[in-house]
C-alpha cells in the first residue's frame, strides 16, 4: 500500500487559521454510502438516534512548547522542546530543535527557572528530558513558561496568542496530558451537548493523550513500513459496559475524533466486545482493517499523505474519501485543526 495513493492537492487558502464562532456553526459534510450531504455541526442531534453513544476524548492540551537554551561550557545556543509524552513524574519524551546539536548530558533551561538534562536520544528524533522538578511542581512550571503547541501549518503563519488558550481546548477537557487537541471535539458547545443528551444520545468520555507524533510526516513510501508513535489512553469498565450495551440494543457508537476511534478499536476484542483499557496504543488503521466497534466517525479534514487520511479511507473507502475531499475543497470547506468537520459512516452498512 503506497503513501502516494493518499495524496491530494489542497489550496493554501483552505487552511483555517481561526475557528468559526460559535463553535457549532462550523460546516459538517456527511459522508454516506450513496452520497454527500452539506450540513452544519449544530445539525448533529438530528443525525443521531436515541440510544446511540457519542465517544468524546476528554484530554486537555498542556502548553507543551518550551523555548530556552542549551548550555555546554561556554557554548550557549537557543533550543526549543515540544513535549511529546510523559514518561515519569519528572521525565518527558520530546522533540527538540536543533536536534543534531544536542547530546546526552546537555543541560537545558526553559524560561528563567525550569531546568532539565537531556538523558537520551532516540532513533526517531525523540529525546528524553529529565527535569529538576517533578509532579505538580513540574506541571506548574510548564504551565508558566510553556506556550500552546499549535500545529505547524498554523504556527508557521501566525504566532500563538491568548485566544488560542481558549480556542485550542475542548469545552469538556479535564485530563491534562495532550500536546495537540482532539480537534473534532473543538466544535462542541455546552448547548450542543445538552441538545444531544435531550435527544437520548449517550455522551461517553475516554482519554487519549495526543502526542506530537501526530504532526510528523510519513517518511516511507510503503505504509506497511510506517511505525506509529505510542500514545497513552484510558477507557474504564463503566464506559465499556455502556458501549457494549448500546451495541447489544442495536444502537451505534460514533467516535468524535480519530483519537477516540483509535482508543476504542484498541480496547475492543475480536468478538466486538469493548474491554477496559489502560495503557499505550500505537494502532495504525489503514484500508483492509476490520473495524470492531466503530459505527461512525466525526472528524476534521486531514492533511494529504497523512496517517489520518489513511484512517478515514479505511473507514469509508479511499475512492469515497477522495471524492468527499474534492467536494469539500470545491465547496470551500475549511481544513485542519480549526477547520470544518465531516461525519463518516461505515461503508459496510453495519448498524447504519
Amino acid at each position: 500500500m503506497k503513501l502516494a495513493d493518499f495524496d491530494f492537492h489542497l489550496p493554501e487558502d483552505r487552511i483555517a487559521l481561526r475557528p468559526v464562532v460559535p463553535r457549532d456553526s462550523a460546516r459538517l459534510l456527511e459522508i454516506i454510502s450513496d452520497g454527500l450531504v452539506d450540513r452544519v455541526v449544530s445539525d448533529l442531534p438530528d443525525r443521531l438516534r436515541a440510544g446511540d453513544a457519542l465517544l468524546l476524548n476528554r484530554t486537555r492540551v498542556i502548553p507543551a512548547r518550551l523555548k530556552g537554551k542549551r548550555v555546554r561550557g561556554d557554548s550557549v545556543i537557543k533550543a526549543e522542546a515540544t513535549l511529546h509524552r510523559r514518561l515519569a513524574s519528572d521525565r518527558w519524551s520530546a522533540f527538540m530543535r536543533p536536534g543534531k546539536r544536542l547530546a546526552p548530558g546537555d543541560r537545558l533551561t526553559f524560561g528563567e527557572t525550569l531546568h532539565a538534562t537531556l538523558t537520551d536520544k532516540g532513533v526517531g528524533g525523540e529525546v528524553t528530558l529529565c527535569f529538576d522538578l517533578a509532579g505538580v511542581d513540574l506541571e506548574r512550571a510548564i504551565g508558566t513558561c510553556g506556550s500552546m503547541p499549535l500545529p505547524p501549518y498554523i504556527a508557521s503563519k501566525r504566532p500563538e496568542d491568548e485566544q488560542d488558550q481558549r480556542d485550542y481546548q475542548t469545552v469538556y477537557a479535564d485530563q491534562a496530558g495532550s500536546v495537540a487537541a482532539p480537534t473534532a471535539g473543538l466544535h462542541f458547545t455546552p448547548d450542543l451537548i445538552a441538545r444531544l443528551t435531550a435527544k437520548g444520545v449517550l455522551i461517553q468520555l475516554v482519554t487519549l493523550h495526543v502526542g506530537a507524533g501526530t504532526f510528523l510526516p510519513v517518511k516511507v513510501d510503503d505504509l506497511n513500513d510506517h511505525q506509529m508513535h505510542a500514545e497513552y489512553g484510558e477507557l474504564d469498565q463503566a464506559t465499556a459496559d455502556v458501549l457494549n450495551e448500546v451495541h447489544a440494543r442495536g444502537g451505534r457508537v460514533i467516535c468524535v475524533g480519530t483519537t477516540s476511534l483509535r482508543l476504542l478499536e484498541s480496547a475492543t476484542d475480536e468478538a466486538g466486545q469493548v474491554q477496559p483499557f489502560f495503557g499505550d496504543t500505537a494502532i495504525f488503521i489503514k484500508p483492509g482493517y476490520r473495524f470492531r466497534a466503530t459505527d461512525g466517525l466525526m472528524t476534521n479534514f486531514h492533511l494529504p499523505r497523512s496517517t489520518l487520511f489513511v484512517l478515514v479511507s479505511a473507514l469509508a473507502g479511499r475512492k469515497t474519501m477522495q471524492a468527499a475531499y474534492a467536494h469539500a475543497i470545491a465547496k470551500s470547506y475549511r481544513f485542519y485543526s480549526y477547520g470544518d468537520a465531516s461525519l463518516i459512516w461505515r461503508t459496510d452498512g453495519h448498524r447504519v
